[in-house]
């Protein structure tokens, strides 16, 4: 049984035998059971096992994220690249992140580095709640400026030095809006499911099918986490021109 804790809720993947041993174990009030997150607006499948209480508030790396279990999605499989992003931005950089949730990277990156400004695009009004409430109660509100919406219709009303695709499944769909946004030799950060043999040849593809007409500079490949038999979710780094 995999299990991981966020805030003072353990999340499990499977039944457990006993729930009351995982309560004091773990020191959470509450247990729930993940079956699946549907859909664009990424909305988990729960079940209550334990408690009732499905809002806490988590934190990651200094930063604070609060969220309800039942309403928003959570990975800690992106705790590595929350970083290692917010550590590559340079200062007075205009950014994009076009899924931003509730602030997975835009918070990081406000608080760790120092952009001009952060438009975090979200299209599911549970998650731009609890966007809008973690940039407060991080103090960022100077530099991120939350949008409810869809980012593939608003990302062209920018221009932008990096845009963020932390979304995976249908991301390429997004590509052409995200590659408008650029200004010239800007950083795209582009997440995918894709099967392992094609990791460093697909993503590029689909880039370059997108944009013709630009330079693409394949910058990096980032291993994420294996997301199914044969599956990976990576993220591949571009400069575009």
């Amino acid at each position: 049984m995999k299990y991981k804790k966020i805030g003072e809720i353990l999340v499990l993947d499977k039944y457990p035998n006993d729930i009351n041993d995982l309560l004091t174990k773990h020191n959470v009030k509450t247990i729930i059971k993940i079956n699946k997150i549907h859909g664009q607006l990424r909305k988990p499948n729960i079940e209550i096992l334990a408690g009732s209480n499905t809002e806490t508030i988590h934190k990651e790396n200094g930063c604070l994220f609060k969220l309800d279990l039942s309403k928003v999605m959570w990975s800690k499989g992106n705790i590595n690249e929350r970083v290692r992003i917010a550590k590559q931005v340079k200062d007075g950089e205009e950014i994009l992140d076009m899924f931003a949730g509730i602030g997975y990277f835009s918070i990081p990156i406000a608080k760790y580095s120092n952009p001009k400004q952060i438009i975090a695009i979200e299209i599911n009004p549970d998650s731009f709640y609890y966007l809008k409430e973690n940039i407060y109660l991080n103090n960022l509100y100077d530099k991120i400026k939350p949008i409810l919406g869809d980012s593939s219709i608003l990302a062209k009303n920018y221009y932008l030095d990096r845009v963020i695709m932390g979304y995976i499944k249908t991301t390429h769909h997004f590509l052409k809006s995200a590659i408008d946004s650029l200004k010239e030799g800007g950083i795209l950060h582009y997440h995918e499911t894709t099967p392992d043999k094609l990791i460093h040849t697909r993503p590029l593809k689909r880039i370059k099918e997108i944009a013709p007409d630009k330079k693409i500079e394949l910058l990096d490949t980032t291993l994420i986490k294996k997301y199914s038999p044969g599956v990976s979710h990576v993220v591949v780094d571009f400069r575009v021109f």
